[in-house]
């Protein structure tokens, strides 16, 4: 299979290319010249980036001596691990065709028109032209597949890598990152979900410590961080629960040391935490009105901008919900809406990643919990779809430019054998940040699970 360089300047095209058969997943990417942006950046063209790309390209003009160059720069400069993730999570699922995975002129598009992006051969829905024009930067899984198609499990299945079980709750990819990443010097908890919806990240058998941390439109202020009694009068209060607690832990059983220590750690983290100036990470308001309406006047605009500062200042996982994708009627008219929010918000997350030196650090994901029918309903909908979906990555080792797998202009299912199960995203992503997503860990009950089931993507892998 051929893989090709997209080029800085390249003027998009007007139809999308096909590459493959619609039953295959296939990798397909830009087709002249250099790399624009990005993963792909020629700011990173280096001898290391040339040596795998003439390797790829089946090149075979380099000299011994510029291989031993290559070689001895990879020694010297190791690759830089992401070491964050922004997970932008459109809950409802929102519909493939209406977003990232337009069939323009097929039975199954309803009238949904395609534009081009600044990635050659790659089309998105119309609605998305600030995404279009930052998407050599981005790239598409476009056969997602899950055997989830109710909302609650579906969600538990995306956000864990693995599907509901009775016995067991799961952790979510931002707390298996905290849990498996160094703290480092961060105050403030590092696994945040800001905007949440019903299924924010959890713990799950890490325990609660590693469940997200729920906050609202950074328009306001960061809820319950702040004394309501005076410093004098709380400094009294802490005095209180130490005297509380000691009462209460002696004379206990042995394991009431343990239990005391987590606590007191609880209690000092909080403390911390009131008094950390990284608390300013959640505020936007401070930030020039310019960079604010980058992003778009919306508490999801807003979200994605503290997200930014947050990763900053140490914090492993934001998630941040856009709500209502949920299209069983009037599909057209909820995505057009939904589509004016995401757009400039995801656009600007982008660039400013890129701007402030972080998309290296950072992963991006976006998407769903599944997609929708392909087929309308009687009411101008589409219903639960997860048999080939799209989710957007970027950062952190992803490249830039390309999409994996496709779906079929009659809409029919990917079967598992030819898509991108959930788990495997989940694998690729805790490869990129360093962890090795086969590790074990025993749960509060013995129980021994891996990190992730699934495989790692070939193409994205670093």
């Amino acid at each position: 299979m051929n893989h090709h360089l997209l080029p800085s300047n390249a003027a998009a095209p007007r139809r999308a290319a096909t590459c493959g058969s619609p039953a295959r997943p296939f990798l397909q990417t830009p087709r002249d010249g250099l790399p624009a942006d990005g993963c792909g950046s020629a700011s990173h063209w280096r001898r290391r980036t040339l040596l795998k790309a003439a390797g790829l390209s089946g090149l075979a003009w380099l000299t011994p001596l510029s291989y031993w160059l290559a070689r001895a720069e990879e020694v010297a400069r190791p690759p830089r691990r992401a070491k964050s993730v922004i997970l932008l999570w459109l809950a409802g699922g929102p519909s493939q065709l209406e977003t990232f995975d337009p069939h323009p002129g097929a039975t199954i598009s309803e009238g949904t028109r395609a534009i081009a992006t600044r990635a050659p051969g790659i089309q998105l829905a119309t609605g998305l032209e600030r995404i279009a024009e930052a998407m050599d930067s981005l790239s598409i899984i476009r056969n997602v597949v899950s055997k989830e198609g109710d909302h609650e499990r579906a969600t538990y299945n995306v956000k864990t890598g693995y599907r509901p079980d009775p016995t067991l709750v799961h952790p979510a990819l931002g707390a298996i990152i905290c849990h498996q990443l160094p703290v480092g010097t961060t105050e403030i908890p590092r696994h945040v979900s800001i905007l949440p919806g019903a299924s924010p990240g959890r713990g799950g058998y890490l325990g609660d410590r590693y469940d997200a941390f729920k906050t609202g439109d950074p328009s306001q202020p960061v809820p319950d961080v702040s004394a309501r009694v005076s410093e004098e009068r709380f400094a009294r209060r802490l005095e209180g629960l130490s005297a509380v607690d000691a009462s209460f832990y002696r004379g206990r059983l042995q394991n009431a040391e343990a239990e005391r220590t987590s606590h007191r750690a609880t209690v000092d983290n909080a403390i911390r935490m009131m008094s950390s100036e990284q608390l300013a990470a959640f505020d936007v308001s401070r930030l020039p009105r310019s960079e604010r309406e980058e992003f778009g006047d919306t508490a999801f605009g807003r979200a994605c901008l503290a997200a930014s500062q947050l990763i900053e200042v140490g914090v492993r996982c934001v998630e941040v919900t856009l709500s209502g994708w949920d299209s069983h009627v009037d599909n057209h008219r909820l995505h057009d809406n939904l589509k004016a929010i995401l757009d400039p918000a995801l656009a600007a997350l982008v660039g400013r990643l890129q701007a402030r030196d972080r998309w290296h650090d950072t992963i991006l994901l976006c998407g769903g919990e599944f997609g929708r029918t392909p087929q309308m309903n009687p009411a101008g909908g589409r219903d639960h779809w997860p048999h080939g979906f799209s989710i957007a990555v970027g950062g952190g080792g992803f490249p830039g430019g390309m999409t994996l797998g496709e779906t079929a202009a009659d809409g029919s299912r990917v079967s598992f054998a030819q898509g991108t199960p959930i788990a495997d995203l989940h694998a690729t992503t805790l490869h990129l940040l360093g962890i090795d997503h086969l590790r074990e860990l025993e749960t509060p009950v013995g129980r021994p699970m891996k990190l992730s089931e699934g495989k790692v993507i070939p193409q994205f892998q670093a």
